[in-house]
């Protein structure tokens, strides 16, 4: 029979070692990191659990607060399609639209209807959001409105939101917009314009039950339906025929 190596032995310290990292590793690939905008809601729960420790009625649902709020706020990692033009899903969540409308009139578009998904997230779903197109912000602007519950199709025109436009690089112009829902109050979208995104790069959050519309260029061609399940930075919406640069199609 084999010898077990004593503790101290170097062979076994390095087992261990490896053993460790691996675990952490595994942990790492598996929950997913959060992002930064849930640190204040996640201490301020956690804070409250510390120093109610003592009295359970305090403790436990402030740590249940605190774990909701770090699982609201996940970010995990994505890998978006290579394919040329692909313009992917901006958000997780079940695909409620796919039709038609007048993008938002802040953007300052031709009032003339364009293809349009629109995409629901529930208070289950993860909340960043992606941009949906490799390109160059034109135009990004923050309208105030209602909260009305953002399944609504009077949500889009009634809700507050944050509407931003991107040109590609294929010279076509994209747009996607932010849209509150019923419990949503806080929406983030960090790029300005003249920003260049990558397609599937994280741009923004919003809190607490939201949509996201994309609008895209006249005929395109929409390969989703509604009640289908979106992946944020990985489902395909579309795919933008090659233009020879001169111009966008909307």
């Amino acid at each position: 029979m084999a010898r077990r190596p004593p503790i101290d032995d170097p062979r076994a310290v390095t087992a261990h070692t490896s053993g460790i990292a691996h675990v952490v590793e595994l942990i790492r690939h598996t929950v997913p990191p959060m992002h930064p905008a849930g640190l204040p809601f996640v201490a301020a729960a956690g804070g409250v659990a510390v120093a109610g420790r003592r009295h359970r009625w305090i403790r436990t649902p402030a740590a249940a607060t605190a774990l909701a709020c770090a699982a609201f706020f996940r970010h995990p990692d994505r890998v978006p399609p290579s394919t040329p033009g692909a313009v992917v899903a901006p958000a997780d969540g079940e695909i409620t639209l796919v039709d038609t409308a007048t993008p938002p009139a802040e953007l300052g578009w031709p009032d003339l209807p364009l293809p349009r998904v629109s995409t629901f997230l529930s208070l289950l779903d993860v909340h960043v959001q992606r941009s949906p197109s490799t390109g160059t912000v034109t135009r990004s602007v923050h309208t105030p409105g209602s909260f009305l519950s953002a399944d609504l199709p009077a949500a889009s025109e009634q809700n507050e939101r944050q509407s931003m436009a991107i040109r590609t690089e294929g010279g076509q112009e994209i747009a996607v917009v932010q849209i509150a829902g019923l419990l949503a109050r806080r929406i983030v979208c960090d790029p300005e314009s003249g920003d260049r995104l990558s397609v599937g790069e994280t741009y923004g959050l919003i809190r607490f039950g939201s949509r996201v519309d994309v609008y895209l260029p006249a005929r395109t061609e929409l390969l989703v339906r509604p009640g289908q399940r979106a992946v944020g930075g990985e489902t395909v919406f579309a795919t933008l025929p090659s233009t020879d640069g001169t111009g966008s199609d909307r």
